[in-house]
């Protein structure tokens, strides 16, 4: 008897978010290739196969489609007209193009999110001062403004006071060609997200709501489960996975939303691809984030997504101006007991992701405190910012 060969998935990236399901294949026989702009980034180091290549050439994109079975992505920076080109040529994409310019555009996440007739803010394309001005006119001051592409940890969003303010931010826009979106501020009472893991036909796990604690929009913590009530727990799952079905996402949906200080849900943005918020699920849940992605996008049976401890918290390792020789530190994080330390291979530079870690315990309280002290050795900031944090 033939023995069949395992699937071959290819990965567009090769960021830390691939580095992990390159890992989580390990156990699943895979041994999936990655599309890196350099030699040295996080997945290109431990990948069995690196390809070398902007996601902005379709010869590189062809490259990685023609030794695999499946690709798949760990960021959005590709264009949707590219992927087209592939999905024609017979290349299987999972999320597809017209998921992935959902995720990468936020003014069609705006529209879908408003086609659905969910919660969002209100929002509107703001080609110059005028614009925004008619936007505040109706919605008040502050006015959030975003790039609609390429924005992530703190980048591509400004919170503008005043048209002064307004229009320092669009002369920059402006100069580097990116458009422009204006959404109504929301007075809110903390961050969540949820993660969906769907396969092509339909099936779907939620895994449990989180809060994602940001400090100049850079996520620094995760807490699992939120601290919120049960029913608007479950409203924020029903809406991901809402989501997830409309869009016909295959893979990883992280739905970040809003705990407004009314007490309602509002849903801010979506990703279609493995998310930081859910790092935690390596340890903390019974199937991680990374190898649900996997499954799904080989349209393999999901794992079960709950949470194997009461409590689970995981800490972002951010660069910091004394941060200098990591690894240096590192059997001091290890130390520390019931600490679980994911490091990416980047160099350090202030505001850099380089790594997280994870501890599980019996209270939200407990865990942050050990987590965050771990994170703080490691990015060489002390420790007293996770007692603090937990106190």
């Amino acid at each position: 008897m033939t023995e069949s060969r395992a699937p071959r998935p290819g990965i567009v990236g090769a960021g830390q978010l691939a580095r992990m399901m390159v890992q989580a294949a390990i156990p699943l026989g895979l041994t999936p290739a990655v599309l890196a702009t350099a030699p040295d980034e996080s997945a290109a180091l431990v990948a069995a196969r690196s390809l070398i290549g902007p996601p902005t050439s379709l010869d590189a994109l062809r490259s990685l489609a023609a030794v695999s079975d499946v690709v798949t992505f760990d960021h959005e920076l590709v264009d949707a007209a590219l992927l087209r080109r592939l999905e024609a040529e017979g290349h299987i994409l999972r999320p597809s193009a017209a998921v992935m310019a959902v995720g990468q555009d936020k003014w069609f996440q705006r529209r879908e999110l408003e086609q659905l007739g969910l919660p969002a803010p209100a929002f509107r394309p703001v080609p110059d001062l005028a614009a925004v001005e008619e936007f505040a006119a109706t919605y008040g001051w502050p006015v959030v403004l975003k790039a609609r592409r390429g924005g992530y940890d703190g980048r591509g969003v400004w919170v503008v006071h005043s048209p002064a303010g307004a229009a320092e931010v669009l002369v920059g826009a402006r100069a580097a060609g990116t458009f422009m979106l204006a959404e109504e501020w929301i007075a809110i009472e903390r961050e969540i997200a949820v993660l969906v893991a769907r396969r092509p036909a339909g099936e779907a796990v939620t895994y449990p709501v989180v809060e994602t604690v940001q400090r100049d929009g850079i996520c620094h913590e995760v807490l699992a489960p939120a601290p919120i009530a049960t029913g608007l727990a479950d409203s924020a799952r029903a809406f991901a996975l809402h989501i997830a079905e409309a869009l016909g996402v295959t893979g990883i949906l992280a739905v970040e939303m809003f705990v407004t200080r009314a007490g309602t849900l509002v849903v801010n943005e979506l990703a279609v691809r493995p998310h930081n918020s859910g790092h935690y699920s390596i340890e903390g849940c019974v199937t991680s984030q990374f190898e649900n992605h996997l499954r799904a996008v080989l349209d393999w049976p999901l794992g079960a997504s709950g949470l194997t401890a009461p409590a689970v918290v995981t800490a972002n390792v951010l660069g910091a101006p004394q941060t200098g020789d990591l690894m240096s530190r590192l059997p001091d994080a290890l130390a520390l007991p019931g600490v679980h330390v994911h490091l990416y291979g980047k160099a350090a530079r202030p505001g850099r992701k380089l790594g997280h870690v994870t501890v599980l315990g019996a209270v939200i309280a407990e865990a942050r405190a050990r987590a965050g002290r771990a994170a703080a050795l490691l990015a060489g900031t002390g420790g007293a910012e996770g007692s603090e944090e937990a106190a």
